[in-house]
């Protein structure tokens, strides 16, 4: 990207970041605006010149993990399932079924895929043991906390040395180069605030339980070695990616979070959200905070085997501006509509299950937000190989396939929305043991 157009970008978060305070105190504006414009520039290099050409990798990987597989017959026996290990999508097939997880725990960086697949996380670091769940120090965290632990200015894979419940005081910012990693142990974010990725890159949450999050009050909080801040009041999201790239969210459940559960904002991208189970909450996820901020047009994101469960409402997601790769996800449950946007988002929809409620006002899987029909009917929204049940309905629009300069070519089908149960039936958090498979 050229010089002028880096120059743009870094002039529109001056302008932005007044009114989007991103729980920044007044003082601490200098700071968090070279972190800001740091941030962006990593941005842009993380955004991917051929969505179409990430979104084909991606299905590639899927079509490989059926073939020789006579899938139907197994997917009409699909129920709860107690049998030895079986990775059902090819995220979960790169780690899952190892019964030498724990002592290879950083091959699961090698496992992600679509647009945050170059994530790794803490793998080039050492590990560190999470031992104590208090979060009393904001300032300065007690070693052996997890707040300790992402703070940290080394590349960190953290674990859990046991199961535990942690009630974050306030929303915990992770650093750059973090895994947090909850395998093996039954942990629980809850209580309290939630996890903050702000102006970092490289990041994976694998394995959590993240539940009944509250906005904080703000207050002295310390991001990194060198520096703690004023914050200002939290929204209460479980997780919040704000500014970010090379993300990537796995293998999670969550419900009940007071704001958003996932949020991904102001120039994020390059983020993978995979294989968790959603429950119990109104605004799931929001992809881009307003319509006002074009530099959102990086974002690119991808959603892909997560189970929207129980108890949901609406935006799974609600889309602005960016490039979005929903596919095989199962969408059983949903009040409103299930997938939301404005700003003209391309959305592209492959292979999921959509499951419309009984209310006959709410059978639209899509929901174009403040646009008349004429504004909207050039937004690329495309349903392809979707499963629709109970009268669902999607609503496409735009040409068939995004034009120039995205590529056309080798445009690879996903596996058909039939075949969702199968790819999601592990979304969560995982029960693992150590020296079994998950």
């Amino acid at each position: 990207m050229n010089s002028t157009l880096l120059l743009l970008f870094f002039f529109s978060f001056a302008v932005v970041i007044p009114t989007l305070q991103a729980n920044i105190g007044q003082a601490d504006h200098e700071y968090w605006k070279n972190k800001a414009e740091n941030a962006m520039e990593l941005n842009i290099k993380a955004h991917h010149p051929d969505p179409m050409g990430n979104i084909n990798h991606f299905n590639h990987q899927v079509n490989k993990v059926f073939e020789g597989n006579n899938s139907t017959k197994k997917e009409r026996k699909l129920g709860r399932y107690h049998g030895p290990c079986r990775a059902t999508n090819p995220i979960d097939r790169c780690w899952r079924c190892r019964a030498d997880w724990a002592v290879n725990r950083k091959r699961l960086a090698d496992c992600v895929l679509g647009f945050g697949r170059h994530t790794r996380g803490g793998k080039r670091g050492k590990f560190y043991v999470v031992t104590d769940p208090s979060d009393n120090d904001l300032v300065n965290p007690k070693p052996g906390t997890l707040r300790y632990g992402v703070i940290q200015t080394q590349p960190l894979w953290i674990i859990f040395a046991r199961s535990m419940i942690i009630r974050l005081s306030e929303e915990l910012m992770v650093a750059s180069d973090k895994t947090i990693d909850g395998r093996g142990a039954n942990v629980h974010i809850t209580g309290g605030a939630g996890i903050t990725i702000q102006y970092v890159r490289n990041v994976i949450i694998h394995g959590l339980h993240i539940h009944d999050i509250h906005p904080g009050s703000g207050g002295l909080i310390r991001d990194s070695l060198d520096h703690f801040g004023f914050r200002t009041a939290s929204d209460g999201d479980g997780i919040s990616v704000f500014g970010s790239s090379h993300v990537w969210i796995d293998h999670n459940s969550m419900s009940h979070c007071k704001d958003g559960m996932v949020d991904v904002i102001m120039g994020s991208t390059a983020v993978t959200i995979s294989n968790n189970h959603m429950t119990n909450h109104d605004e799931v996820m929001l992809f881009g905070a307003s319509d006002s901020y074009s530099d959102d047009k990086i974002m690119q994101v991808t959603l892909a085997f997560n189970h929207f469960g129980q108890g949901l409402v609406q935006r799974m997601p609600r889309c602005r501006w960016g490039f979005f790769h929903v596919v095989n996800n199962d969408y059983t449950h949903w009040r409103m509509y299930a997938i939301g946007g404005s700003s003209n988002p391309t959305i592209i929809s492959q292979g999921n299950r959509f499951i419309a409620p009984p209310d006959l006002n709410a059978k639209n899987v899509t929901h174009r937000v403040f646009g008349t029909p004429e504004e909207w009917k050039t937004w690329t929204w495309r349903s392809q190989n979707d499963l629709l049940m109970n009268g669902a309905i999607f609503v496409e629009s735009g040409d068939i396939t995004p034009s120039v300069p995205y590529s056309k070519q080798d445009f690879i089908t996903s596996k058909p929305g039939t075949f969702v149960r199968r790819l999601t039936r592990f979304a969560g958090a995982l029960d693992c043991k150590v020296g079994t498979p998950c």
